[in-house]
This record gives structure tokens, C-alpha cells and sequence, in this order.
């Protein structure tokens, strides 16, 4: 299984300048977030070969947050060589999360 990177505002750059990259914007105090989590950990070891996921903490990450504009979580962005190709909001199921990841390879 693929594990899932963890960002902030020191490294999200680095992290997500190459290859597709599905970052979920969360905070632990989310209950939608804590849902999401297991759906994410089956998607990338589902799509380890195309895909990696990182994660980062909104409250903890609050400039890389702000620069997005996140104002809900979850919030998931989809990034193809650093820049960004889709934005999902709310608690998505795997098959739709594997479309969007399908439609970007």
C-alpha cells in the first residue's frame, strides 16, 4: 500500500510540483474528514501507480489553507505537475473520486 504524504506550509510546494496529486485539505476536528480518510487510504493503494495523496491539516497549515481559499472541509484538489486541475468540496464516495482521477491521467 501507498503510503499518504502529510504537507504544510514548509514543504506543499515540493510536494506537489510533479505528477498527479490529490491533496485533501482536513481538520481533525471534521467529521466528514474522518470519513473520507479510509475512502483516500483505498484510492491510493487502488491508484499507486498513478496517483499520490497528500494530506494537510487546515488549522496547522493556515498560509498554504488561505492561499487556496479553502473555506470548507474536506476539501480536495487534484494537481497535474503542480497545478491545479480539479477542486472537490464535501465527502465524495471512491467511484467518483476514481472518475476524476481517470479523467486527469
Amino acid at each position: 500500500m501507498k503510503e499518504m504524504l502529510h504537507a504544510d506550509d514548509s514543504n506543499f510546494s515540493q510536494l506537489v510540483s510533479s505528477g498527479l496529486i490529490l491533496v485533501d485539505f482536513f481538520a481533525d476536528w471534521c467529521g466528514p474528514c474522518r470519513m473520507l480518510t479510509p475512502i483516500l487510504e483505498t484510492l491510493a493503494s487502488d491508484m499507486a501507480d498513478t496517483l499520490t495523496i497528500v494530506k494537510l491539516d487546515v488549522d496547522h497549515a493556515q498560509k498554504t489553507t488561505a492561499s487556496f481559499q479553502i473555506t470548507s472541509v474536506p476539501t480536495l484538489i487534484l494537481f497535474k505537475n503542480g497545478k491545479e486541475i480539479n477542486r472537490i468540496v464535501g465527502l465524495k464516495d471512491l467511484d467518483t473520486l476514481k472518475k476524476i482521477v481517470l479523467q486527469a491521467v
